[in-house]
């Protein structure tokens, strides 16, 4: 993911070779920049290029910005942020559409003003096709996190600037609606840009989310009294990006009559309906044919076109209507046409929305699902919710660390006096208490192989027998299983049952560990400060690079579980200052690369030396802010200022010279 500036030179050989048709050595290339070399030249990209095109004229770009203002909104407070966060950085932030262009740049004034002379400026496109390899095209490209150095660019002129950006997916479908930079010099490369941008692309994610929400609220509170007139017509309400909202009783079946093909329990949008479209006449000519333009009525408020009902006259699919069940009428939330069981697993990486959305057609059936993956990857998270909006409960057992016996009676629970100590009149085990809902087994690789096949028989019989006991009681629940081992090595080395094996493992997921998608760890590790900081009654705070670069770098081998536990160890020990590196009290050995800042302390001969060493690393995790740091070792900043100068310390931790 990471660009390497000590590649430099070989990166210039091989872009030499690649442009002479000759054979590049093997490794020299990352993955994502050879792809990128190879679209650039089939798109016939002038290899010596010195800056973007043209930019376009003013009305042109007002008019880009207009079709994003909602974008544009949600990161205004944010890229006002990356003003003074970039201020003499020699980087700048931009912000661009899905075409690559430019709507607005922020940051280090020097920088804008180098930016200029490669055209890096609002009104540019810089697609690959136009300006071969870098961050804003090759982002918007993959639809991921990119970074790309120096001699990694396919155009001359660019070769000696650094860049770092993702892209920003619409919070309601996940749809690329732009992508954020971090640009400067190539002597302004940092790792951390990367971080910067998927944190930033995260916050605007999230107001657009709240916006989306409050405009949401605003539509359904404005289209309620024509809802409740409508007799039997059949409505649907789509938001002004053309996804579902609400749908009356016989919406769907009324659809399907008069030949439509839109699935109300899908999350996809229409964008024929979308306000935008509609608002210009654009969207009713292109209408499908079985959608009369009379069945549309645009609901504005103040001005402000917020969605689109459609009215289709109660004579569409009477018949059908009539033979139909009745069935509850529906509000749909913001993520899409049915209630998103999965609203709460936070993402930004594309195979594990991918994940997500395999994952949501399951969670609308009852088929058995094996999840795998490593220990803290988030396999209860997906079990939840594949349980989803299901009637009946969810009930949860670890099969690992259980004694065998005490397996047997959590699992299929005893009858009275079955065993010595048994609990009078017995008691019922989880796969009974998860009737008519949802039973998550935990670790099922660690079931003891003589255990298998009573659980088999209840699978494969719906009926359960509780120790002890010889009456046989119905059961019926979604079975969800979990596990870290291979089951198909266990099979084969003869400690799990193949038989067993076929009926769990139905259909599986596998949920990927957490140093497979790191562009998660930054999203993650905000929202477990926001959240502890908030349980805590404490002040927001954003993670700083410095923190950020450390937790990217960190191998995580116990995934999200350790991240969140991190997070929550450095809330809980510094209540009251930003966290430092420090703070998170990370293995060093278990580090990509090295991390001096993690490096152990030298070791103190004295009170008096460790106090001093106590207080310049204090004043390093609060940036030289004294009264942080003073905060930190839980004294008066008086007394702090007496200790700087009874041990000959500047304001910045330094030692004074002496003279």
């Amino acid at each position: 993911m990471f660009s390497n500036p000590g590649d430099e030179s070989s990166v210039a050989r091989a872009w030499e070779s690649f442009l002479n048709g000759e054979d590049r050595p093997a490794g020299v290339l990352r993955a994502l920049v050879d792809g990128s070399w190879q679209r650039c030249a089939q798109a016939k990209v002038d290899p010596n290029r010195r800056s973007g095109p043209q930019p376009v004229s003013e009305q042109d770009l007002y008019l880009l910005r207009e079709r994003q203002r909602d974008m544009l909104e949600a990161s205004a407070p944010v890229m006002a942020c990356a003003r003074d966060y970039l201020a003499e950085t020699g980087a700048l932030m931009a912000l661009a559409d899905t075409s690559s262009t430019i709507l607005a740049t922020e940051g280090d004034l020097p920088a804008l003003r180098s930016a200029e002379t490669i055209l890096l400026v609002p009104g540019v496109s810089w697609s690959e096709a136009l300006c071969g390899t870098n961050a804003i095209g090759t982002a918007l490209a993959l639809g991921q996190p990119v970074q790309i150095h120096s001699a990694e660019h396919f155009c001359a002129g660019i070769k000696r600037w650094t860049c770092s950006a993702t892209v920003v997916r619409h919070p309601a479908d996940g749809e690329v609606i732009g992508v954020v930079d971090v640009s400067g010099l190539s002597s302004t490369y940092n790792r951390q840009s990367l971080a910067l941008v998927v944190t930033t692309a995260s916050r605007i994610e999230s107001r657009l989310a709240m916006n989306e929400m409050e405009r949401r609220l605003r539509l359904l509170e404005h289209a309620m009294g024509r809802w409740s007139a409508a007799g039997r017509d059949a409505l649907v309400l789509f938001d002004r990006r053309g996804c579902p909202v609400k749908a009356s009783e016989h919406a769907q079946i009324a659809i399907a009559d008069a030949g439509g093909s839109i699935d109300l329990a899908t999350m996809r949008s229409v964008p024929e309906l979308g306000a935008a479209p509609l608002s210009r006449g654009v969207g009713r000519a292109a209408l499908p044919p079985w959608l009369r333009p009379e069945w549309l009525e645009p609901l504005v408020v103040k001005g402000e076109h917020l969605g689109t009902l459609l009215v289709m006259p109660a004579l569409q699919g009477r018949a059908r209507i009539a033979a139909a069940p009745p069935s509850a009428e529906r509000t749909l939330p913001a993520g899409g046409a049915a209630a998103d069981p999965f609203a709460h697993v936070l993402t930004t990486d594309p195979a594990m929305r991918e994940l997500i959305h395999r994952a949501t057609q399951l969670a609308r059936s009852r088929a058995p699902v094996l999840l795998q993956g490593e220990t803290g990857a988030g396999k209860e998270e997906f079990a939840r919710g594949l349980h989803g909006a299901h009637s009946g409960a969810y009930v949860a057992l670890n099969c690992g660390g259980l004694s065998r016996e005490l397996l047997a009676s959590e699992l299929f629970g005893y009858a009275d006096g079955a065993f010595t100590g048994a609990r009078k009149g017995g008691m019922i085990g989880k796969i009974e208490a998860a009737q008519g809902g949802t039973l998550f087994l935990d670790e099922l690789g660690e079931l003891p192989l003589d255990m298998q096949p009573q659980l088999l028989r209840v699978l494969e019989q719906g009926v359960i027998y509780r120790l002890g006991d010889n009456t046989p009681r119905r059961v019926d629940f979604r079975l969800v299983a979990a596990t870290h081992r291979d089951l198909r090595q266990e099979v084969a080395a003869g400690r799990f049952r193949m038989d067993l094996y076929y009926r769990v493992a139905v259909t599986s997921l596998r949920i990927p560990p957490l140093r497979e998608r790191p562009g998660d760890i930054a999203l993650l590790a905000q929202h477990f400060l926001d959240r502890f900081r908030s349980q805590n009654g404490q002040p927001r705070e954003w993670l700083s690079p410095a923190v950020l670069g450390a937790l990217a770098a960190y191998r995580w081998p116990g995934n999200v579980r350790e991240l969140r536990n991190v997070i929550e160890g450095a809330v809980l020990t510094c209540p009251d200052a930003p966290l430092a590196v420090a703070d998170l009290q990370l293995d060093p050995s278990t580090f990509d690369t090295p991390a001096p800042a993690l490096a152990p302390e030298p070791a103190v001969t004295s009170m008096a030396e460790g106090e001093e060493a106590l207080i310049v690393r204090a004043i390093t995790a609060s940036g030289g802010n004294l009264t942080l740091a003073a905060r930190r070792l839980s004294i008066a900043k008086s007394t702090l200022y007496a200790k700087l100068q009874r041990y000959g310390l500047s304001r910045d931790g330094a030692r004074k010279a002496s003279h």
